[in-house]
Protein backbone atom coordinates (compact mmCIF):
# COMPACT_ATOMS: atom_id res chain seq x y z
CA UNK A 1 0.00 0.00 0.00
CA UNK A 2 1.39 3.23 -1.16
CA UNK A 3 0.98 6.43 0.85
CA UNK A 4 2.63 9.26 -1.57
CA UNK A 5 4.66 9.27 -4.98
CA UNK A 6 6.62 11.98 -5.85
CA UNK A 7 9.07 12.66 -8.42
CA UNK A 8 12.35 15.31 -7.66
CA UNK A 9 15.18 16.39 -9.56
CA UNK A 10 18.97 15.67 -8.97
CA UNK A 11 18.65 19.09 -6.95
CA UNK A 12 15.38 18.31 -4.76
CA UNK A 13 13.13 20.46 -6.67
CA UNK A 14 9.60 18.66 -6.29
CA UNK A 15 8.28 18.41 -10.61
CA UNK A 16 5.02 15.76 -9.50
CA UNK A 17 3.29 15.20 -6.07
CA UNK A 18 0.52 12.37 -5.30
CA UNK A 19 -0.86 12.06 -1.99
CA UNK A 20 -3.17 8.86 -2.45
CA UNK A 21 -3.83 8.52 1.24
CA UNK A 22 -3.09 11.73 3.28
CA UNK A 23 -1.55 9.71 6.20
CA UNK A 24 2.39 10.60 5.54
CA UNK A 25 2.14 14.44 6.00
CA UNK A 26 3.02 16.92 3.77
CA UNK A 27 7.14 18.14 4.88
CA UNK A 28 8.21 14.86 3.27
CA UNK A 29 10.03 15.92 0.60
CA UNK A 30 12.26 17.86 2.54
CA UNK A 31 12.72 14.77 4.92
CA UNK A 32 13.46 12.29 2.51
CA UNK A 33 16.27 14.95 0.33
CA UNK A 34 17.65 15.69 3.75
CA UNK A 35 18.27 12.08 4.76
CA UNK A 36 19.52 11.58 1.29
CA UNK A 37 22.33 14.69 0.87
CA UNK A 38 23.35 13.59 4.47
CA UNK A 39 24.24 9.85 3.73
CA UNK A 40 28.19 9.50 2.37
CA UNK A 41 28.59 8.09 -1.22
CA UNK A 42 26.65 8.30 -4.43
CA UNK A 43 24.78 5.64 -3.54
CA UNK A 44 22.44 5.59 -0.62
CA UNK A 45 20.54 3.15 0.75
CA UNK A 46 16.92 2.40 -1.25
CA UNK A 47 14.52 1.98 1.73
CA UNK A 48 15.01 4.26 4.72
CA UNK A 49 12.84 5.07 7.36
CA UNK A 50 11.69 8.13 9.40
CA UNK A 51 9.75 7.11 12.45
CA UNK A 52 6.50 5.14 11.10
CA UNK A 53 6.96 6.52 7.57
CA UNK A 54 9.18 4.21 5.15
CA UNK A 55 10.91 5.90 2.13
CA UNK A 56 11.56 3.49 -1.23
CA UNK A 57 13.01 4.82 -3.95
CA UNK A 58 15.33 4.43 -7.22
CA UNK A 59 17.10 6.74 -9.17
CA UNK A 60 16.82 7.04 -13.05
CA UNK A 61 17.59 9.36 -15.82
CA UNK A 62 19.33 11.47 -13.05
CA UNK A 63 16.01 11.46 -11.27
CA UNK A 64 14.44 10.58 -7.43
CA UNK A 65 11.10 8.39 -7.70
CA UNK A 66 10.52 7.93 -4.34
CA UNK A 67 7.38 6.10 -3.27
CA UNK A 68 6.44 6.51 0.45
CA UNK A 69 4.11 4.13 2.72
CA UNK A 70 3.24 3.69 6.37
CA UNK A 71 2.33 -0.36 5.73
CA UNK A 72 4.76 -3.36 6.27
CA UNK A 73 4.55 -3.14 2.51
CA UNK A 74 7.28 -5.40 0.64
CA UNK A 75 9.79 -3.05 -0.42
CA UNK A 76 10.81 -5.25 -3.79
CA UNK A 77 6.99 -4.64 -5.23
CA UNK A 78 7.59 -1.21 -4.86
CA UNK A 79 10.82 -0.92 -5.84
CA UNK A 80 9.33 -2.71 -9.34
CA UNK A 81 6.21 -0.37 -9.46
CA UNK A 82 9.01 2.81 -9.21
CA UNK A 83 11.01 1.25 -11.95
CA UNK A 84 7.73 0.41 -13.55
CA UNK A 85 6.86 3.99 -13.36
CA UNK A 86 9.50 5.14 -14.85
CA UNK A 87 8.90 3.15 -18.38
CA UNK A 88 5.31 3.98 -18.21
CA UNK A 89 6.61 7.80 -18.13
CA UNK A 90 9.42 7.01 -20.78
CA UNK A 91 6.97 5.50 -22.99
CA UNK A 92 4.64 7.99 -22.89
CA UNK A 93 6.94 11.44 -22.93
CA UNK A 94 8.94 9.94 -25.42
CA UNK A 95 12.08 10.09 -23.29
CA UNK A 96 12.74 10.40 -19.65
CA UNK A 97 14.43 13.98 -18.43
CA UNK A 98 13.75 16.57 -16.07
CA UNK A 99 12.46 18.87 -18.84
CA UNK A 100 10.20 16.28 -20.33
CA UNK A 101 8.29 15.36 -16.91
CA UNK A 102 8.25 19.00 -16.40
CA UNK A 103 6.57 19.57 -20.06
CA UNK A 104 4.18 16.80 -19.02
CA UNK A 105 2.98 16.82 -16.12
CA UNK A 106 -0.34 16.66 -16.46
CA UNK A 107 0.07 13.66 -18.44
CA UNK A 108 2.08 12.21 -15.55
CA UNK A 109 -0.77 12.95 -13.06
CA UNK A 110 -3.58 11.14 -15.44
CA UNK A 111 -1.35 8.29 -15.25
CA UNK A 112 -0.97 7.77 -12.11
CA UNK A 113 -4.76 8.37 -11.19
CA UNK A 114 -5.11 5.41 -13.63
CA UNK A 115 -2.57 2.91 -11.91
CA UNK A 116 -2.36 3.12 -8.47
CA UNK A 117 -6.42 3.86 -6.51
CA UNK A 118 -6.32 4.76 -2.73
CA UNK A 119 -2.61 3.37 -2.46
CA UNK A 120 -3.24 -0.18 -4.01
CA UNK A 121 -1.72 -0.66 -7.87
CA UNK A 122 -4.49 -1.40 -10.33
CA UNK A 123 -2.23 -1.93 -13.26
CA UNK A 124 1.07 -0.97 -15.24
CA UNK A 125 0.11 -2.12 -18.81
CA UNK A 126 0.61 0.22 -21.47
CA UNK A 127 -1.98 -1.76 -23.20
CA UNK A 128 -4.73 -1.41 -20.77
CA UNK A 129 -3.86 2.48 -19.94
CA UNK A 130 -3.78 3.11 -23.69
CA UNK A 131 -7.47 3.10 -23.72
CA UNK A 132 -8.14 5.41 -20.90
CA UNK A 133 -4.95 7.89 -21.06
CA UNK A 134 -6.16 11.11 -23.16
CA UNK A 135 -3.84 13.47 -22.90
CA UNK A 136 -1.46 14.20 -25.65
CA UNK A 137 2.14 14.32 -24.83
CA UNK A 138 4.55 17.41 -24.87
CA UNK A 139 7.57 16.92 -26.93
CA UNK A 140 10.80 18.53 -25.51
CA UNK A 141 12.73 18.35 -28.66
CA UNK A 142 10.80 18.27 -32.81
CA UNK A 143 11.70 15.03 -34.33
CA UNK A 144 13.43 15.50 -38.07
CA UNK A 145 14.99 12.90 -39.61
CA UNK A 146 17.12 15.88 -41.42
CA UNK A 147 18.37 17.03 -37.97
CA UNK A 148 21.96 17.12 -38.88
CA UNK A 149 22.68 17.25 -34.86
CA UNK A 150 21.21 13.47 -34.23
CA UNK A 151 23.64 10.90 -34.80
CA UNK A 152 22.64 8.25 -36.66
CA UNK A 153 22.99 4.54 -34.71
CA UNK A 154 20.09 2.84 -35.95
CA UNK A 155 20.70 0.33 -38.80
CA UNK A 156 20.28 -3.57 -39.89
CA UNK A 157 22.27 -5.35 -42.06
CA UNK A 158 19.42 -5.36 -44.67
CA UNK A 159 19.33 -1.51 -44.36
CA UNK A 160 23.17 -0.25 -44.54
CA UNK A 161 21.91 2.25 -46.79
CA UNK A 162 19.41 3.87 -44.24
CA UNK A 163 20.59 5.06 -41.07
CA UNK A 164 17.89 6.54 -38.62
CA UNK A 165 19.14 9.54 -35.58
CA UNK A 166 19.50 8.05 -31.87
CA UNK A 167 16.32 10.17 -30.72
CA UNK A 168 14.20 8.45 -33.44
CA UNK A 169 12.97 6.34 -30.96
CA UNK A 170 12.98 9.03 -28.38
CA UNK A 171 9.18 10.04 -29.08
CA UNK A 172 5.92 9.07 -27.66
CA UNK A 173 3.68 5.78 -27.54
CA UNK A 174 0.55 6.46 -29.56
CA UNK A 175 -2.73 6.41 -27.24
CA UNK A 176 -5.06 6.71 -29.83
CA UNK A 177 -5.34 5.31 -33.32
CA UNK A 178 -3.46 7.93 -34.76
CA UNK A 179 -1.80 8.15 -38.21
CA UNK A 180 2.04 7.86 -38.50
CA UNK A 181 4.80 6.37 -39.45
CA UNK A 182 4.87 2.56 -38.17
CA UNK A 183 8.26 1.54 -37.24
CA UNK A 184 9.78 -1.10 -35.00
CA UNK A 185 13.28 -0.04 -33.03
CA UNK A 186 15.36 -3.55 -31.29
CA UNK A 187 18.52 -2.79 -28.62
CA UNK A 188 20.50 -5.28 -28.80
CA UNK A 189 22.60 -3.65 -25.78
CA UNK A 190 25.74 -5.59 -24.01
CA UNK A 191 28.04 -4.18 -20.85
CA UNK A 192 31.50 -5.70 -20.56
CA UNK A 193 32.86 -6.49 -17.24
CA UNK A 194 37.13 -7.16 -17.89
CA UNK A 195 39.81 -7.32 -15.34
CA UNK A 196 43.31 -7.42 -17.14
CA UNK A 197 46.81 -8.03 -14.78
CA UNK A 198 49.33 -6.49 -14.88
CA UNK A 199 51.21 -8.86 -17.28
CA UNK A 200 48.36 -8.51 -19.99
CA UNK A 201 46.63 -11.78 -19.17
CA UNK A 202 43.24 -11.36 -19.39
CA UNK A 203 41.26 -12.40 -15.77
CA UNK A 204 38.11 -11.77 -15.85
CA UNK A 205 35.72 -11.62 -19.10
CA UNK A 206 31.98 -11.43 -18.49
CA UNK A 207 29.20 -9.73 -20.86
CA UNK A 208 26.12 -9.06 -19.76
CA UNK A 209 23.12 -8.26 -22.88
CA UNK A 210 19.56 -7.87 -23.58
CA UNK A 211 17.45 -7.18 -26.43
CA UNK A 212 14.89 -4.34 -26.23
CA UNK A 213 11.86 -3.68 -28.29
CA UNK A 214 10.33 -0.53 -29.05
CA UNK A 215 6.99 -1.00 -30.89
CA UNK A 216 4.92 1.89 -33.15
CA UNK A 217 2.91 0.21 -34.96
CA UNK A 218 -0.74 -0.40 -33.15
CA UNK A 219 -2.01 -2.80 -35.89
CA UNK A 220 1.07 -5.42 -35.43
CA UNK A 221 -0.37 -8.83 -33.67
CA UNK A 222 3.34 -10.81 -34.23
CA UNK A 223 7.01 -9.97 -34.35
CA UNK A 224 8.60 -13.22 -35.29
CA UNK A 225 12.62 -12.36 -34.80
CA UNK A 226 15.38 -14.61 -35.91
CA UNK A 227 18.46 -15.06 -34.08
CA UNK A 228 21.70 -16.65 -34.95
CA UNK A 229 20.81 -20.04 -35.93
CA UNK A 230 24.15 -21.24 -34.47
CA UNK A 231 23.29 -19.44 -30.88
CA UNK A 232 23.84 -22.21 -27.80
CA UNK A 233 22.70 -21.54 -24.43
CA UNK A 234 25.43 -23.16 -22.24
CA UNK A 235 28.76 -24.59 -22.82
CA UNK A 236 28.14 -28.35 -23.85
CA UNK A 237 25.59 -27.48 -26.25
CA UNK A 238 26.88 -27.25 -30.20
CA UNK A 239 25.05 -26.11 -33.14
CA UNK A 240 24.89 -25.20 -36.61
CA UNK A 241 28.00 -25.52 -38.77
CA UNK A 242 29.34 -21.76 -38.51
CA UNK A 243 31.23 -19.51 -36.16
CA UNK A 244 29.67 -20.75 -32.81
CA UNK A 245 27.62 -17.57 -30.82
CA UNK A 246 27.31 -18.73 -26.98
CA UNK A 247 25.70 -17.47 -24.24
CA UNK A 248 25.89 -19.72 -20.62
CA UNK A 249 22.15 -18.56 -19.51
CA UNK A 250 19.63 -16.42 -20.60
CA UNK A 251 15.84 -15.62 -19.96
CA UNK A 252 13.02 -14.32 -21.74
CA UNK A 253 9.48 -12.02 -21.46
CA UNK A 254 6.60 -13.92 -20.19
CA UNK A 255 5.04 -12.56 -23.61
CA UNK A 256 7.54 -14.38 -25.62
CA UNK A 257 6.72 -17.91 -27.36
CA UNK A 258 9.58 -20.32 -27.39
CA UNK A 259 8.07 -23.04 -29.72
CA UNK A 260 10.31 -22.04 -32.51
CA UNK A 261 13.50 -21.39 -30.29
CA UNK A 262 14.88 -24.64 -29.97
CA UNK A 263 14.44 -25.63 -33.25
CA UNK A 264 15.01 -22.55 -35.00
CA UNK A 265 15.93 -19.95 -32.93
CA UNK A 266 13.13 -17.91 -33.81
CA UNK A 267 10.91 -15.82 -30.91
CA UNK A 268 7.68 -14.52 -31.16
CA UNK A 269 6.20 -11.97 -29.47
CA UNK A 270 2.71 -9.96 -29.35
CA UNK A 271 4.15 -6.26 -28.75
CA UNK A 272 2.84 -3.89 -26.68
CA UNK A 273 3.29 -0.25 -27.76
CA UNK A 274 6.11 0.98 -25.92
CA UNK A 275 9.44 -0.66 -24.81
CA UNK A 276 10.33 -4.53 -23.84
CA UNK A 277 12.86 -6.19 -22.73
CA UNK A 278 12.24 -9.78 -24.50
CA UNK A 279 16.23 -11.52 -23.77
CA UNK A 280 18.84 -10.83 -21.39
CA UNK A 281 21.53 -13.42 -21.20
CA UNK A 282 25.11 -13.76 -19.65
CA UNK A 283 28.50 -15.05 -21.28
CA UNK A 284 31.09 -15.37 -18.56
CA UNK A 285 34.63 -15.86 -18.87
CA UNK A 286 35.08 -17.38 -23.03
CA UNK A 287 34.98 -14.03 -24.98
CA UNK A 288 34.38 -14.85 -28.84
CA UNK A 289 37.28 -12.39 -29.20
CA UNK A 290 39.71 -10.33 -27.46
CA UNK A 291 38.74 -7.51 -25.58
CA UNK A 292 38.31 -3.90 -27.14
CA UNK A 293 41.70 -2.66 -25.63
CA UNK A 294 44.76 -2.91 -24.63
CA UNK A 295 47.15 -1.15 -22.16
CA UNK A 296 51.19 -0.87 -22.02
CA UNK A 297 52.02 1.42 -19.26
CA UNK A 298 55.00 2.72 -17.86
CA UNK A 299 56.11 4.96 -14.33
CA UNK A 300 59.24 5.96 -13.56
CA UNK A 301 60.59 9.47 -11.64
CA UNK A 302 62.62 11.72 -13.68
CA UNK A 303 65.42 13.55 -12.28
CA UNK A 304 63.30 16.94 -11.06
CA UNK A 305 61.66 15.09 -8.67
CA UNK A 306 58.38 14.43 -11.15
CA UNK A 307 56.35 11.29 -11.49
CA UNK A 308 56.21 9.98 -15.14
CA UNK A 309 53.34 7.62 -16.46
CA UNK A 310 53.36 6.86 -20.38
CA UNK A 311 50.12 5.38 -21.40
CA UNK A 312 49.99 3.52 -25.02
CA UNK A 313 45.71 2.27 -25.44
CA UNK A 314 45.65 0.15 -28.50
CA UNK A 315 42.09 -0.51 -30.05
CA UNK A 316 42.10 -4.24 -31.21
CA UNK A 317 38.55 -3.36 -32.84
CA UNK A 318 38.50 -3.89 -36.60
CA UNK A 319 39.26 -1.38 -38.56
CA UNK A 320 35.88 -0.51 -39.84
CA UNK A 321 34.84 0.05 -36.06
CA UNK A 322 35.45 2.38 -33.62
CA UNK A 323 34.74 3.38 -29.97
CA UNK A 324 33.30 6.39 -28.85
CA UNK A 325 33.09 8.24 -25.77
CA UNK A 326 36.19 6.60 -24.17
CA UNK A 327 37.86 7.97 -21.09
CA UNK A 328 40.58 6.64 -19.06
CA UNK A 329 40.78 7.26 -15.33
CA UNK A 330 44.04 7.19 -13.38
CA UNK A 331 44.86 6.84 -9.87
CA UNK A 332 47.76 8.52 -8.95
CA UNK A 333 49.12 9.84 -5.36
CA UNK A 334 47.26 11.84 -3.28
CA UNK A 335 49.60 14.10 -2.56
CA UNK A 336 49.54 14.91 -6.42
CA UNK A 337 49.25 18.87 -6.77
CA UNK A 338 50.05 19.44 -10.59
CA UNK A 339 49.97 17.48 -14.01
CA UNK A 340 51.68 18.79 -17.50
CA UNK A 341 50.78 16.30 -20.01
CA UNK A 342 52.16 15.60 -23.77
CA UNK A 343 49.29 13.78 -26.18
CA UNK A 344 49.41 12.06 -29.17
CA UNK A 345 46.74 13.73 -31.42
CA UNK A 346 44.42 17.14 -30.61
CA UNK A 347 41.42 15.64 -30.21
CA UNK A 348 41.86 14.07 -26.94
CA UNK A 349 41.80 16.08 -23.58
CA UNK A 350 43.22 15.35 -19.88
CA UNK A 351 42.86 16.61 -16.47
CA UNK A 352 43.91 16.47 -13.02
CA UNK A 353 40.59 15.77 -10.55
CA UNK A 354 42.10 16.19 -7.11
CA UNK A 355 38.74 15.58 -5.60
CA UNK A 356 39.20 12.13 -7.34
CA UNK A 357 42.69 11.38 -6.80
CA UNK A 358 43.01 10.74 -10.69
CA UNK A 359 43.75 11.96 -14.19
CA UNK A 360 41.05 11.74 -16.72
CA UNK A 361 41.97 10.89 -20.14
CA UNK A 362 39.50 11.34 -22.49
CA UNK A 363 39.41 9.95 -26.30
CA UNK A 364 36.28 11.45 -28.28
CA UNK A 365 36.56 8.77 -31.18
CA UNK A 366 38.76 5.98 -31.28
CA UNK A 367 39.41 3.78 -34.65
CA UNK A 368 40.04 0.14 -34.71
CA UNK A 369 43.41 -0.86 -35.37
CA UNK A 370 45.16 2.04 -34.08
CA UNK A 371 47.01 3.03 -31.31
CA UNK A 372 47.17 6.61 -28.69
CA UNK A 373 49.78 7.43 -26.15
CA UNK A 374 50.04 9.93 -23.72
CA UNK A 375 52.87 10.88 -21.03
CA UNK A 376 51.88 12.29 -17.87
CA UNK A 377 54.66 14.87 -15.15
CA UNK A 378 52.89 14.52 -12.29
CA UNK A 379 53.88 16.77 -9.89
CA UNK A 380 53.77 14.95 -6.11
CA UNK A 381 54.54 16.84 -2.87
CA UNK A 382 57.11 14.65 -0.16
CA UNK A 383 57.50 12.25 -3.12
CA UNK A 384 58.67 8.57 -1.79
CA UNK A 385 59.28 5.58 -3.45
CA UNK A 386 55.63 4.49 -2.19
CA UNK A 387 53.91 7.23 -4.15
CA UNK A 388 55.05 5.17 -6.97
CA UNK A 389 52.70 2.33 -6.02
CA UNK A 390 49.54 4.23 -5.55
CA UNK A 391 49.58 4.89 -9.40
CA UNK A 392 46.30 2.18 -11.02
CA UNK A 393 44.61 0.56 -10.89
CA UNK A 394 43.62 2.34 -14.98
CA UNK A 395 39.57 1.97 -15.76
CA UNK A 396 38.18 2.51 -18.82
CA UNK A 397 34.49 3.51 -19.98
CA UNK A 398 33.56 3.93 -23.70
CA UNK A 399 30.88 2.95 -26.25
CA UNK A 400 31.38 0.59 -29.17
CA UNK A 401 28.33 0.95 -31.64
CA UNK A 402 27.76 -1.51 -33.92
CA UNK A 403 29.24 -3.99 -32.00
CA UNK A 404 28.42 -7.15 -29.84
CA UNK A 405 30.86 -8.94 -27.89
CA UNK A 406 29.05 -12.39 -27.82
CA UNK A 407 28.53 -11.99 -31.32
CA UNK A 408 24.35 -12.48 -30.82
CA UNK A 409 22.77 -10.79 -34.42
CA UNK A 410 19.57 -10.35 -35.68
CA UNK A 411 19.16 -12.36 -38.50
CA UNK A 412 15.42 -10.82 -39.47
CA UNK A 413 12.11 -9.52 -38.18
CA UNK A 414 9.14 -10.38 -39.48
CA UNK A 415 5.96 -8.48 -38.61
CA UNK A 416 2.24 -10.16 -38.82
CA UNK A 417 -0.69 -9.70 -40.50
CA UNK A 418 1.41 -7.91 -43.20
CA UNK A 419 0.91 -4.48 -43.51
CA UNK A 420 -0.94 -2.07 -46.15
CA UNK A 421 3.07 0.34 -45.55
CA UNK A 422 5.53 -2.09 -44.46
CA UNK A 423 6.51 -0.82 -41.60
CA UNK A 424 10.16 0.35 -40.93
CA UNK A 425 12.63 -1.64 -38.57
CA UNK A 426 15.60 -0.62 -36.98
CA UNK A 427 18.34 -2.79 -35.49
CA UNK A 428 21.20 -0.89 -33.50
CA UNK A 429 23.60 -3.00 -31.40
CA UNK A 430 25.97 -1.24 -28.79
CA UNK A 431 28.02 -2.49 -26.10
CA UNK A 432 29.03 0.01 -23.29
CA UNK A 433 32.09 -0.75 -20.17
CA UNK A 434 29.92 -1.84 -17.30
CA UNK A 435 33.47 -2.57 -15.30
CA UNK A 436 36.80 -2.56 -17.38
CA UNK A 437 39.86 -2.38 -15.23
CA UNK A 438 43.68 -2.83 -15.97
CA UNK A 439 46.54 -3.37 -13.34
CA UNK A 440 49.39 -1.79 -14.01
Amino acid sequence: MISQVFILSSKGDRLIFKDFRGDAGSDVINIFYEKVTALPGDQPPVVMSHKSLHFVHVRQAGLYWVATTTAESSPFTIIEFLNRLASLVRDYCGCLTEKSVQMNFALIYELLDEIVDFGYIQTTSSDMLKNFIQTEAVSSRPFSLFDPSNVGLFGAETQQSKVAPSSAATRPIQTREQGGKSEIFVDVLERMTVVIGSNGVLMKADVEGEIKVKCYTPNCSEIRMGLNEELSIGKTQLRGYGAAVRVDECSFHQAVQLDEFESHRILRLSPSQGEQTVMQYRLTDDLPSAPPFRLFTSIERDGNGRLLIFLKLRCDLPPKSSAINVAAVVPVPKSSVSVSQELSSPDQSAELKPENRAIVWKIPRFTGGTQLSALFKVEVSGFSSASMLEVGPLCLSFELPKVTASGLQIRFLRLSPVQAGPPLRWVRYVTHSDSYTVRI
